[in-house]
């Protein structure tokens, strides 16, 4: 695609190819963050980038941790994938989305 084409919000698992997968990862993640990869963080791209990281409870509530700010509409895409991500873990039980703090 055309490198101005915005990429849609994604959840990752813990260990994703994505991240793991290359050698140079600085296409994907910023050198400040590039531990996650290693260490199993699930985490949240934004255009793209790592951007965040996410958990989740017993209740399916998901918790979106910001690396960086994020913008009020990248927080809203941000939301409305997680609220898809929730339903999916919980057998449509729950869309609970919390995103804390950006930094």
């Amino acid at each position: 695609p055309d490198p101005d084409t915005p990429a849609p919000v994604r959840f990752l698992p813990a260990f994703d190819n994505a991240v793991l997968g290359y050698q140079y990862r600085g296409r994907i993640i910023d050198d400040a963050h590039r531990g996650l990869s290693v260490a199993g963080e699930r985490v949240v791209l934004v255009d793209g980038r790592v951007s965040a990281t996410w958990t989740t409870d017993r209740d399916a509530t998901v918790t979106v941790t910001p690396l960086r700010r994020l913008s009020r509409t990248e927080r809203s895409d941000v939301a409305e994938e997680g609220r898809a991500l929730a339903l999916f873990l919980s057998d449509k039980e729950s869309d609970r989305v919390e995103i804390t703090e950006n930094p």
